[in-house]
């Protein structure tokens, strides 16, 4: 609690655990104090002991395997997946037709048999928007369904004229997923383009945070990235996350290379009406305080990094300002826009097809970048997408929800949206499964896969090997660029910019 507020509000210092991947959240970070953790495993005691709910299974509605005529199970992809905070989530992987928004086709996912989290409780399941990850992750589990859907290869799906990109955006009570591109009546200016750090996340270099009074300007704001050898090109890498509430800042000094601890300056310098300015690509984007701090539950969504973790998460904070596009054309070089988020635009209430003339992302000028350089507008060229704006239910402001179906007939499901993972799985009774399911899964052996954005962090470490991942992945991709460079070039006739 900072010592402007009042005692009342000590409680909503922290925000309370709804998120399903809860990161970082205040369960997370007390029981990091209490229990060992060794590579994101919890030693000693049951992992039930770490809940005070348990997960209520009959408050989740169920996938009837029996019910679908076009149902086919893998049971010898068994999965378990286990997160920073606890959670596990058992199951092994199917395909079936799945409806999403006004876009259906045959694709893969998880039908989850056990599950310890009450993060769960009331929905049916999880859908991830991240990206394919490579080793078992990316050989266990189901293809993330956007991938799925714009591989055109069912000719029964609706999806041929998809574009394997979507954008996402906030409100306090409302949000909403746009498949295929974005809505440019929902930004108020135009969009920016940077690309990924990463192929496996959605990564932005970040290289300056500040945080001051709004009316005071950045020009008066106090850094909170104070480099400790800075030279001009240091910059922290960030994931941009809806899975994940709030901003995540270092909590320590992370191994020098920062002068200071930015979560113990923020907290001197807590601040009603202040802003955090955050610099990714060059350009400046204001996270105000109505963003960053929930009046409704009284809760300051911003938190401090643990110990190992080399970076920053942006959460729903972000999106609460900005629409955010996330493209995935160049399986290589994902692409992340940014753009302003018009206050007057409301989300959705229902699926909305629409086709929209773009501004597309300037590929070619992106190739020369490594990501945390500058920040490109888009090219002068327009070209045709046709975006699906799907209704996105907003819990607290702490977590996402949307609908969708799966079979034939449709059974229809209320799952967890997410873009910080590639997972997606509804639940399904482990007793109702037919034999030839069951007897098959006891002989699978499972993949045990870690689920969190800290683990991710901890793992790309320092800049430099950021930099080393780049340049392998350009050396092996130099071919695939150029192709769609061409393939690019000759369908526009136009030079970007």
């Amino acid at each position: 609690r900072h010592p402007s507020e009042p005692a009342s509000q000590v409680d909503g210092w922290f925000p309370k655990a709804h998120d399903v991947q809860l990161r970082l959240q205040a369960v997370c970070l007390i029981l990091i104090s209490v229990i060992h953790v060794v590579n994101g495993k919890v030693e000693g005691g049951r992992l039930e002991a770490l809940f005070h709910t348990p997960f209520r299974p009959e408050d989740s509605r169920h996938f009837q395997i029996k019910s679908s005529t076009t149902f086919t199970p893998r049971p010898e992809k068994r999965f378990d997946l286990s997160y920073a905070d606890g959670s596990e989530l058992k199951g092994f992987d199917a395909q079936d037709v799945v409806t999403l928004g006004d876009f259906h086709g045959m694709a893969p996912f998880g039908l989850i048999f056990e599950c310890n989290s009450p993060d769960f409780n009331g929905v049916d399941g999880i859908l991830g928007f991240g990206l394919p990850k490579p080793g078992t992750e990316g050989r266990q589990l189901p293809r993330p369904i956007l991938w799925v859907l714009t591989d055109h290869d069912d000719p029964d799906s609706n999806t041929q004229r998809l574009k394997r990109k979507f954008s996402f955006f906030s409100t306090d009570d409302a949000a909403e997923l746009q498949l295929g591109g974005y809505d440019p009546d929902s930004c108020e200016d135009s969009m920016h383009y940077t690309p990924s750090l990463s192929a496996t996340d959605f990564i932005v270099g970040v290289t300056s945070v500040k945080f001051g009074p709004h009316d005071y300007g950045i020009d008066n704001a106090q850094e909170l990235l104070q480099f400790t050898n800075p030279t001009g090109g240091e910059y922290l890498p960030a994931i941009m996350d809806s899975g994940t509430s709030c901003l995540v800042i270092p909590g320590n000094k992370l191994d020098g290379r920062l002068r200071n601890n930015p979560f113990d300056d923020f907290s001197s310098l807590w601040a009603r009406d202040a802003s955090f300015w955050v610099t990714m690509g060059g350009r400046n984007f204001e996270i105000p305080f109505s963003s960053w701090y929930l009046a409704r539950t009284n809760q300051t969504c911003v938190q401090p990094s643990p110990e190992g973790m080399q970076g920053l998460l942006i959460g729903d904070v972000f999106f609460r300002s900005y629409m955010v596009e996330f493209d995935m054309e160049d399986e290589l070089r994902p692409i992340i826009g940014i753009a302003k988020l018009n206050s007057d635009f409301n989300p959705v209430d229902s699926s909305i097809l629409h086709d929209y003339n773009l501004r597309p992302a300037p590929v070619r000028r992106l190739q020369l970048l490594r990501g945390e350089e500058t920040m490109f507008s888009a090219a002068h060229t327009h070209k045709l997408n046709e975006v699906d704006q799907i209704p996105i239910f907003n819990k607290k402001g702490t977590q996402y929800f949307m609908d969708l179906s799966i079979g034939t007939p449709p059974q229809p499901f209320t799952v967890i949206f997410d873009t910080g993972s590639a997972v997606f799985g509804v639940f399904t009774y482990a007793s109702q499964l037919p034999h030839s399911i069951s007897s098959r899964l006891k002989v699978a052996s499972p993949a045990k896969v870690p689920m969190d954005d800290v683990s991710t962090l901890m793992r790309l470490g320092t800049t430099d090997e950021l930099q080393q991942s780049w340049e392998q992945r350009d050396q092996a991709g130099d071919a695939v660029e150029l192709r769609e460079s061409w393939e690019e070039g000759r369908a526009s006739g136009v030079e970007d910019g």
